[in-house]
């Protein structure tokens, strides 16, 4: 979800995009929380605004393109499931919509940081 809703978004300003990032990332407590309560079950899978604030999260921090987009996403997607320091915690930790979103939202900041560093060291595996 979050990589379809990076490609509507991408063609925005920089500062406009990282705008919505961070309105739909706080929003998202919000509205995580919410469900979960509806639910009654912590980060259910129904739930999926964490998913894209954190993908969103992830793209903030690449150059636009579609191998970009791919690293990033299989990243995230890694850096989801295993949930290294302080991924983890904060998703155990933190009270309702908090929980939800940080631990996707700090995933987030792995991957595209992981990625960007690859991209910054010139690892060529990427073309813009």
């Amino acid at each position: 979800m979050g990589a379809l809703v990076y490609l509507l978004l991408q063609h925005l300003s920089y500062p406009v995009f990282i705008g919505i990032v961070v309105l739909i990332s706080v929003l998202g407590i919000f509205i995580a929380g919410e469900a979960e309560n509806i639910y009654g079950r912590k980060d259910c899978p129904c739930i999926v605004i964490d998913e894209i604030a954190g993908m969103l999260t992830t793209l903030v921090l690449l150059p636009q393109g579609i191998g970009f987009l791919l690293a990033g996403f299989i990243a995230f997607r890694i850096f989801d499931i295993l949930k290294p320091f302080p991924v983890g915690l904060a998703e155990r930790r933190l009270p309702g919509g908090w929980g939800i979103m940080m631990d996707d939202i700090l995933a987030g900041v792995y991957a595209g940081l992981v990625v960007r560093v690859g991209v910054e060291w010139g690892l060529g595996l990427l073309k813009r």
